[in-house]
């Protein structure tokens, strides 16, 4: 079973210096239909103002993926970590049993466009961590890359939590599939272009939800970027 979610039906929230969708509930959006799937949490697309960003907060408890579409991201937390995250790059930040961290836009002239992921934990308690790895553009080419996974395989970074996360791209005949076991769920979001998922048309920001299916199969793309989600149910 496929379910279509259009962009435009994501919720909106426009702070002046941020700007956000949310594709599940979260903060000041909340709809008892869209409060996760499986067990991915949050998937918001913010737009950061240059100059701005987000202050000290805490989380804990729960797999935080940051991936950087435009512009840069400037990360500073409590584990004494003080990066900066571009374009290609992949970031993993285990909350466990709390951290403290902040997340900037230092660039004068440039929005910084990314995507928070939030992925429930098979695990609480556990000693916070993070992990940042650069996955190149060829990489993700006419292919789903592993980008995140729950051991670390093919180079990815490594969740604590039942999920698998793949990145591609794909333009004109590139296409790839990816088997499911029916019992689980996936989930794709597509970060821009055009894209066909299991033959429906989808455009930048849509997403798919996929539920007794046993593949994934991407094509016919324009100028696509898409995350591909492997989840518990």
């Amino acid at each position: 079973m496929l379910t279509l979610r259009k962009s435009q039906d994501r919720g909106y929230a426009d702070h002046g210096w941020l700007k956000s969708y949310h594709s599940f509930s979260f903060a000041g959006y909340h709809d008892p239909a869209h409060m996760g799937w499986g067990n991915l949490r949050v998937i918001n697309e913010d737009r950061i103002a240059p100059g701005t960003g987000f202050g000290k907060h805490s989380h804990r408890d729960m797999e935080i993926i940051s991936y950087v579409l435009s512009g840069e991201l400037a990360h500073q937390d409590s584990m004494g970590n003080v990066v900066g995250i571009p374009p290609g790059d992949v970031q993993r930040m285990s909350a466990g049993t709390g951290v403290t961290h902040s997340e900037f836009n230092h660039a004068k002239d440039q929005t910084t466009h990314f995507l928070q992921i939030w992925i429930e934990p098979k695990l609480t308690g556990i000693p916070p961590g993070y992990e940042q790895k650069t996955v190149p553009a060829e990489q993700k080419r006419g292919t789903l890359r592993l980008v995140a996974s729950s051991d670390g395989a093919q180079g990815s970074v490594t969740l604590h939590a039942d999920a698998a996360l793949y990145a591609g791209l794909f333009d004109g005949v590139e296409r790839a599939e990816l088997a499911l076991d029916p019992a689980r769920k996936a989930y794709v979001h597509l970060v821009r272009g055009a894209l066909e998922v299991n033959g429906q048309r989808i455009d930048a920001g849509d997403a798919v939800l996929l539920q007794n299916e046993n593949r994934i199969e991407l094509s016919h793309g324009t100028d696509a970027e898409v995350l591909v989600f492997d989840l518990a149910a």
